[in-house]
C-alpha cells in the first residue's frame, strides 16, 4: 500500500461573499456566458473558460466556485468575477474572504479490495454492488467520505484543505492494513 498520499485534487468547491449587493438582470445581460432564470434558481450561473469552473452569483453578493482544482484558482476565478462586476460599475472593495467547503480527490492504494469482506470487518460502510459498484466508508472522525472500488482506485470528499485530505488518506490506509493481520 502507498505510504505518501497520491490523491489528485479534482474539484474544490469554495463560498466567499462580496460585501454587496449584485443586480443580477443587470450582470446577466453583460455577461454571454451565463444563465440567469429566477423562476427556476435564485442564482446566476456564470462559466469561466480558464480555469475551467463555474460560479453561483446571488443578489445578496454571495458566491459559490466549482470546478477548480486548487485554492490559488478560486482567487483567480472570484478575481475574474470581480473584474466582470466592475465592468458594470459595481464597485468591490477589499479581497473576499474564500472559504472552501469540499474538495473531492481521487487516487488510489494501490492494491486490490474485497469490498464484501470490508462491508463485514469496518464500521461506517455502505455496499450494495446491484446499485453501484463502490464501497462507501466513512470517516466521521474527520468528516471525509471514501468511495473504495475493488480494483483500489477511490473517490474522497469532505475534507476542507490538503492536510485533512492527507490525513484521512493515512487513517484509511491505517485501516485497511490494520485488516491485513
Amino acid at each position: 500500500m502507498t505510504k505518501k498520499s497520491n490523491l489528485k485534487i479534482q474539484n474544490i468547491v469554495a463560498t466567499a461573499s462580496l460585501g454587496k449587493k449584485v443586480p443580477l438582470v443587470k450582470f446577466a445581460s453583460s455577461q454571454p456566458d451565463s444563465e440567469y432564470n429566477p423562476e427556476q434558481f435564485p442564482g446566476l450561473v456564470l462559466r469561466i473558460k480558464k480555469p475551467k469552473s463555474a460560479v453561483l452569483v446571488f443578489s445578496s453578493g454571495n458566491l459559490v466556485c466549482t470546478g477548480t482544482k486548487s485554492v490559488a484558482q478560486v482567487r483567480e476565478v472570484i478575481g475574474k468575477v470581480i473584474g466582470k462586476l466592475r465592468k458594470i460599475k459595481i464597485n468591490i472593495r477589499g479581497k473576499p474572504r474564500i472559504n472552501v467547503q469540499n474538495i473531492v480527490a481521487s487516487g488510489s492504494v494501490g492494491l486490490n479490495l474485497d469490498l464484501n469482506y470490508l462491508t463485514i470487518k469496518m464500521d461506517n460502510t455502505e455496499y450494495e454492488p446491484e446499485q453501484f459498484p463502490g464501497l462507501v466508508y466513512k470517516l466521521p472522525e474527520i468528516n471525509a467520505t471514501f468511495l473504495l472500488f475493488s480494483n483500489g482506485k477511490l473517490v474522497c470528499t469532505g475534507t476542507k484543505n490538503r492536510p485533512q485530505l492527507d490525513h484521512a488518506m493515512k487513517l484509511l490506509v491505517k485501516n485497511l492494513k490494520s485488516l491485513k493481520t
